[in-house]
């Protein structure tokens, strides 16, 4: 996204790359995405002695937590929403004065990204109101658009991977998210997935990364260059 807004695809007429995936993908649904960091600022306080003398931090992220899980029932099925805490307080006989998370949101269009981002702001928000703590949010202002493929330039990749013996699915649903996305917006653009035999193992699980030093990774490296080349 930098390069893009610093001119350094200026002259540029199109981009492609490939990704490891468990199966080869000509168009697959690479979605937006905007990432941020979500801090809750409480009281410490004796969790035993005097523990109504704090502010729960925890408490605070919890409800956030909660209130984003019912959430889920009135989003749309390809919208996603996920995180995890990165601090969650410093001894179990302290009410927790400081916690923190980093999360994701992601929508189909890059437009249907913000009514998201905003409804689940409103879930931290409560967590603050609950229980009197302090939120601050940081990040989320960069947001990865959906990817665009040009389809007269997928369909020559996957006619080309084709006859390199390759076969295709049709995705059904949403499979992760790429700053590529910004670059499709701006010019021609592809982002296929290329398979490595690696089913059950699917992407971000370490028995995926195992699959990324075989030999049928080594030749997807090289089908997909020929693919794109050609």
């Amino acid at each position: 996204i930098l390069l893009l807004e610093r001119g350094a695809f200026e002259g540029v007429h199109a981009a492609m790359m490939v990704h490891p995936a468990p199966d080869d993908v000509a168009m697959p649904g690479m979605i937006a995405a905007a990432t941020f960091d979500v801090t809750y600022t409480g009281k410490e306080a004796h969790a035993a002695g005097w523990p109504w003398l704090g502010v729960n931090a925890a408490d605070a992220m919890v409800v956030a937590q909660t209130a984003i899980a019912l959430l889920r029932q009135q989003m749309e099925p390809t919208d996603r929403v996920h995180g995890i805490v990165t601090h969650g307080g410093d001894a179990a006989n302290i009410i927790p004065a400081r916690t923190r998370a980093r999360f994701m949101v992601r929508s189909t269009k890059i437009e249907q990204l913000q009514p998201l981002h905003d409804r689940v702001m409103r879930c931290f928000e409560a967590g603050a109101l609950a229980t009197g703590a302090v939120l601050s949010v940081d990040g989320g202002y960069s947001p990865y658009a959906d990817v665009r493929h040009d389809p007269d330039m997928a369909a020559a990749y996957e006619r080309n991977a084709i006859a390199l013996g390759r076969s295709f699915i049709k995705p059904d649903r949403p499979s992760g998210s790429t700053d590529m996305g910004n670059v499709s917006m701006a010019i021609p653009s592809i982002h296929p997935f290329i398979a490595i035999d690696s089913l059950p193992a699917v992407n971000h699980q370490p028995e995926f990364a195992s699959h990324c030093v075989t030999p049928s990774a080594d030749k997807a490296v090289i089908d997909g260059a020929i693919a794109m080349a050609w």
